[in-house]
């Protein structure tokens, strides 16, 4: 097994778009032929579209492109942008009077990290796609990452920074990737020695608060939780599957975020995986679903150690405790 970049899983184009100054943005991924797609759902609050696209019994068997964006449900607009942008190219599925782009969108709350009134639009989906021709991805505070914080149990007073990131491997011709938003709720682990590396801060911000364990400190029941949460992401892989082996792998890859996230797929997150089959390759289900568990942990980690400290909320980088 060797470490890739995720850009090199051929068939796709990933692309990020951003307005810095508003703390927002948004990362879509193009497959030009389409692509077989999958979705696994687990928190309690999502934005999305086009999901019912996905399920084994809906019609269509591939899809053009995945857009993860931020605004919340504001920024679904987003999608109208990569739709224009996948027309104007003749991408699409064949309608005989023109090819209608099937686009599928999830996007994470970041309305409270700087201007609520500037979200991902149609103008910045378009801008998104023309960077993934342009090959601008990058891990970090970019794309849909500009506005992922982490660790909001008790507001965005003691949250930190984070961002996109990502991770790919290849074993043989078999090459599986991912990609992931971190916005959690929760605080982030490292998969490898157990440890917290972004979360909720305590009072000085001198040490980790541990989430987790504020949580159990009370049953009272919070009818008001703060919700402004979601970590989405998907997974790439050049392997074939259909769609519910695909939706499979997905529902495998939430493994990767309850290893790296606590407290994760809560009622005030909206965390969602799709998978995606770029290629043609013969590989088995159950292993490359536990293939998908492991990059999307190391994707996670990923986004929390290229994201840098924006908008008032410290980043990995810059904690002096750790």
């Amino acid at each position: 097994m060797k470490t890739i970049s995720i850009k090199d899983i051929e068939g796709i184009r990933i692309g990020n778009a951003q307005n810095f100054t508003s703390g927002t943005g948004c990362t879509v991924i193009l497959s030009e032929t389409g692509m077989c797609a999958g979705l696994d759902v687990r928190g309690g609050g999502p934005a999305s579209r086009e999901s019912e696209l996905l399920k084994p019994l809906a019609a269509a068997q591939s899809i053009h492109a995945v857009l993860l964006g931020g605004g919340s449900a504001f920024g679904l607009d987003a999608a109208g942008g990569v739709m224009q942008f996948l027309e104007e190219k003749g991408i699409g599925f064949d309608v005989g009077v023109t090819k209608v782009p099937l686009v599928c969108q999830s996007d994470i709350f970041d309305l409270t990290v700087a201007d609520a009134h500037v979200r991902p639009n149609k103008e910045m989906g378009y801008e998104a796609c023309k960077g993934a021709y342009a090959d601008n991805y990058q891990d970090g505070n970019f794309g849909v990452g500009t506005g992922a914080t982490v660790g909001k149990f008790r507001g965005m007073d003691y949250c930190m920074k984070s961002g996109i990131g990502s991770y790919a491997v290849q074993i043989g011709e078999l090459k599986v990737g991912a990609i992931v938003a971190v916005n959690a709720l929760g605080d982030i682990y490292d998969h490898h020695s157990g440890r917290i590396v972004a979360g909720m801060l305590n009072e000085e911000r001198s040490a980790f608060a541990d989430t987790a364990k504020l949580l159990y400190s009370s049953y009272e029941v919070h009818d008001n939780k703060f919700v402004g949460n979601t970590t989405i992401g998907a997974i790439i892989t050049n392997a074939r599957f259909d769609k519910s082996q695909l939706s499979k792998i997905a529902g495998m890859a939430h493994n990767g975020y309850a290893r790296s996230i606590r407290p994760v797929h809560t009622s005030a997150d909206g965390d969602s995986i799709y998978a995606l089959s770029v290629g043609n390759i013969a590989a088995d289900c159950d292993m490359v679903g536990t293939l998908a568990a492991d990059v999307m942990s190391e994707a996670i980690l990923s986004a929390v150690k290229n994201a840098e400290s924006a908008y008032g909320y410290l980043a990995y980088k810059d904690l002096k405790f750790i």
